[in-house]
C-alpha cells in the first residue's frame, strides 16, 4: 500500500490549483472556488494511490464539489426565505400556560433566520448541538453561541411583555 509523495502533490496544486478555481468559479464566487479546490487536494492527500489520471480526476472533483457547494447555497437561501415568511402559528395557547402563544411566536419570528432555525432544531426537533452544526454547516462552537444569544432575546422579550416570564 503506497501513499502520495507531498512533493508529488504539492507538483500537482502548483500545476492545476489556479485552473482549478477558475474552473469553480463558474458555479461559485472566488472564495468558495478555492475552499472547492482545497477540499479536493485534501481529499487527493487522504488516498492511498493517485488516481490513474490526475488531470481528470482533479476537475471532476472540483466540478462535482462545485455543483454540490452550489445546491447548498441554493437551498440555504430558500429555506432562510422560507423561514423569513413563515407565519405560521408554532405555539398554541391552553389554559393555565405560564407565557401567551402569540407572544412568543412573535418573539420567535424576531430573532434573526439562523438563530431562529438553531433554536427550532434544538427544542423542537430535540437534536444536540453537534447535529445540528452537521445540518447548518457550521463549527459546533458558532450554534452553540447562536443558541445562547437566541435564547438571552426571547428572554429579553417575554420579560418585556407585561404578565410573561
Amino acid at each position: 500500500m503506497g501513499s502520495i509523495d507531498p512533493g508529488q502533490l504539492g507538483g500537482w496544486f502548483d500545476a492545476y490549483g489556479p485552473r482549478l478555481a477558475l474552473y469553480a468559479r463558474q458555479w461559485l464566487d472566488a472564495a468558495l472556488a478555492e475552499d472547492v479546490v482545497q477540499e479536493v487536494f485534501i481529499r487527493l492527500m487522504a488516498q492511498a494511490e493517485p488516481p490513474a489520471n490526475i488531470q481528470g480526476w482533479l476537475f471532476r472533483s472540483v466540478r462535482n464539489g462545485s455543483i454540490s457547494q452550489l445546491r447548498r447555497q441554493i437551498r440555504r437561501k430558500h429555506y432562510t426565505r422560507v423561514l423569513a415568511t413563515d407565519r405560521r402559528n408554532w405555539f398554541e395557547s391552553q389554559p393555565g400556560d405560564l407565557l401567551d402563544a402569540r407572544n412568543a411566536q412573535q418573539a420567535l419570528l424576531d430573532l434573526p433566520v439562523e438563530q431562529r432555525e438553531i433554536v427550532i432544531l434544538r427544542i423542537w426537533g430535540q437534536m444536540t448541538l453537534r447535529e445540528i452544526a452537521e445540518i447548518v454547516e457550521k463549527p459546533v462552537s458558532t450554534v452553540h453561541h447562536s443558541y445562547q444569544s437566541a435564547l438571552q432575546s426571547l428572554r429579553t422579550k417575554m420579560k418585556a411583555v407585561p404578565g410573561q416570564i
